[in-house]
C-alpha cells in the first residue's frame, strides 16, 4: 500500500521539526544545553553546576595534528592556565568513539596532559558522542564559551588562521582570548561565531 499524501506531509513536517530542533540546540545568546559527564578521575560534572562562572568547552583529540599544534606550542595550555586563574571553568571533551584516533584511556590522558603542561578544570571521554552531538562539535579543536548566566557567547575556532603550522599562531587573531575578554568586561563578543578548523570529531 502506498503511503497517503497526508502521511507523507506529516513525515516531512516531523523531519523538518527534528532538523530544526537539532540546529536550535546551540545558538549564540541562548541557554547552553545542560549535560552530565564523568571526568577521567571518576568525578561527575553537570554544566549547570557551574552556573555563575564562565565556562569554556574545548573539543580535543591528542592525536590530531591541529591539537598537537596548539598544545605542543603551549598555546592552549597557556590559555587554560590564564583562564582558570581568572576563575573560568575549562572543560576538555573528547567525543571520539571507542578505539578511535586519540581515544586515550584515563592513564594515557593524564600522562599526555602532564607532558603538555595542560591545565583544564576537567577532561572527559564522551565516547558515545552525546555531548558532542548536542553541541554540534565538528572539529578538534572546537571551542564554546558560556557566560555566567548560562548563555552561549562564542562558538567556533581558536583563532583566525586555519593551519597546523605552529608559526601561524603568533600571526593569528585568537578568537577565544578576545571572547573571554569581552565576556569578562560584560560586552558583546565581536566575533561570536566563527568556522572551526581541525580534524573532524571521530564520532
Amino acid at each position: 500500500m502506498k503511503p497517503s499524501l497526508r502521511s507523507l506531509v506529516l513525515a516531512a513536517a516531523l523531519t523538518a521539526t527534528l532538523v530544526c530542533s537539532s540546529h536550535a540546540a546551540v545558538a549564540i545568546g541562548q541557554p547552553a544545553p545542560d549535560f552530565t559527564l564523568t571526568d577521567i578521575a571518576g568525578r561527575v560534572h553537570k554544566l549547570s553546576d557551574y552556573h555563575g562562572r564562565t565556562v569554556v568547552l574545548e573539543w580535543t583529540n591528542p592525536e590530531c595534528p591541529f591539537v598537537q599544534k596548539h598544545y605542543g606550542s603551549g598555546n592552549i595550555p597557556n590559555l587554560q592556565k590564564a583562564a582558570t586563574a581568572d576563575g573560568v571553568i575549562w572543560l576538555s571533551i573528547n567525543s571520539g568513539r571507542p578505539g578511535a584516533e586519540g581515544d586515550f584511556n584515563p592513564a594515557q590522558v593524564a600522562a599526555w596532559t602532564k607532558k603538555m603542561g595542560a591545565a583544564p578544570t576537567a577532561y572527559f571521554r564522551d565516547q558515545d558522542g552525546k555531548v558532542g552531538r548536542l553541541y554540534s562539535a565538528k572539529t578538534t579543536p572546537h571551542l564554546f564559551i558560556i557566560t555566567a548566566n548560562g548563555t552561549l557567547a562564542y562558538d567556533g575556532a581558536i583563532d583566525s588562521i586555519r593551519s597546523a603550522k605552529v608559526e601561524d599562531i603568533a600571526k593569528a587573531t585568537n578568537y577565544v582570548t578576545a571572547a573571554l575578554a569581552a565576556v569578562k568586561a560584560g560586552k558583546p563578543v565581536g566575533k561570536a561565531a566563527t568556522q572551526p578548523y581541525g580534524c573532524s570529531v571521530k564520532y
